[in-house]
């Protein structure tokens, strides 16, 4: 374990979209060999114990990370003291003296709180002294932080919150969960291009299948927004497959749901609140007789099981796509098990690196335009 010394906190119009052959270019990139992650170790309703326990399980399962605590040293020191495991030496302190509460406005963290273990952890990604930044703090401040301390790529108005969602067919990345309740038809078709990259470069996946979230898969359906989007996406070569419905994100042949913050936010947590509901009534149904319970411990290997398919915890960490660096925002409540998980999404980014790759992408947008009729 070691100490690193303070620092103070630092600080398209429309466009066609990247080809096939762009994605099938960016889908095995090079990326790190090595990659050290800045861990915003105060934010979060766990606090310092939990950022600890992940980052030490974390170097303990990856001997290709290093791990930052960001946070004050007086509280984090003791809880690494003493450590004997081989790998505590990937383990080091970067001290901050402040932290970014749960309530607090982002315009109020960037302006009064320049030494916060939020803004210390990005401002290491800046500076090159990290690879990515994970935290489990305030999104409004953190995705605020984070575009005015590394900026956007080119051609991205706005970043985008992004994670990946089980789906009966493989992975699904969905975007945007909440950074923009309102976004325009040229910003949803810059999520598409920048989820559609993301797939290509974690997935491995050649021509990744994007679809537009949407009340029906008919061309009348929808409002004005999806529409005019629809007529964008429909001119890319991106690999898009128009419309989806909302069962489509569990159910359905895609790779990349598109949709605005406000809708992709509501769907998320309605999805987190049925599991919840599903699991409550089953645990009633198993508990209700003798003979119940007994049905359960015959079920149990096949409910534990079910049990890692669908733990939350297992698909923690959502990327903030289409900054100049790496930020993965944890659940707010994350134990160590999905603050570990948010960490390696952080790393398995930073190896393949992302950002590279998104901003080849991007770059296209600026190069040529598409109408819309």
């Amino acid at each position: 374990m070691t100490i690193e010394p303070t620092e103070p906190g630092g600080s398209v119009s429309s466009a066609k979209a990247l080809t096939n052959n762009a994605v099938a270019e960016i889908s095995s990139p090079q990326g790190q060999s090595h990659v050290t992650i800045a861990l915003d170790a105060m934010s979060g309703d766990l606090g310092a114990p939990t950022a600890v326990e992940a980052a030490r399980s974390s170097v303990s399962h990856n001997n290709d990370i290093s791990i930052i605590l960001v946070g004050d040293e007086t509280v984090l020191a003791p809880l690494l003291a003493g450590s004997s495991a081989p790998d505590s030496d990937r383990l080091s302190i970067h001290h901050a003296s402040e932290v970014v509460t749960m309530e607090e406005s982002a315009a109020n963290a960037m302006r009064s709180k320049k030494d916060s273990s939020m803004r210390v952890a990005i401002n290491l990604v800046q500076q090159g002294k990290a690879n990515a930044c994970v935290s489990s703090g305030n999104t409004g401040a953190l995705m605020g932080t984070a575009k005015f301390v590394l900026k956007t790529l080119p051609g991205v108005e706005r970043p985008a919150i992004c994670t990946t969602i089980p789906n009966a067919n493989g992975p699904v990345h969905m975007l945007d969960l909440g950074a923009n309740v309102d976004s325009s038809p040229e910003q949803l078709y810059q999520f598409a291009v920048m989820g559609s990259a993301l797939a290509g470069v974690v997935d491995g996946k050649q021509s990744p299948r994007v679809g537009l979230l949407n009340i029906g898969s008919e061309d009348i359906k929808g409002n004005e927004q999806v529409r005019e989007a629809d007529k964008l996406l429909q001119q890319a070569n991106l690999n898009y497959i128009g419309f989806v419905e909302g069962d489509a994100i569990y159910l359905g042949d895609v790779d990349v749901v598109v949709t605005d913050g406000f809708v992709g936010n509501v769907a998320l947590k309605t999805s987190e609140g049925v599991a919840k509901l599903i699991t409550g009534y089953m645990r009633d149904e198993f508990t209700r007789s003798p003979l119940s319970k007994l049905m359960a411990l015959l079920a149990k290997p096949v409910l534990n099981r079910l049990k890692v398919r669908i733990d939350p915890r297992h698909y923690n960490g959502a990327s903030l796509l289409g900054l100049r660096g790496l930020v993965v925002k944890s659940h707010g409540s994350a134990d160590a098990l999905a603050l570990e998980n948010a960490i390696n999404v952080a790393r398995v980014e930073a190896r393949k690196d992302l950002v590279a790759m998104i901003n080849s992408v991007t770059e296209n947008l600026l190069k040529s335009t598409v109408q819309i009729d």
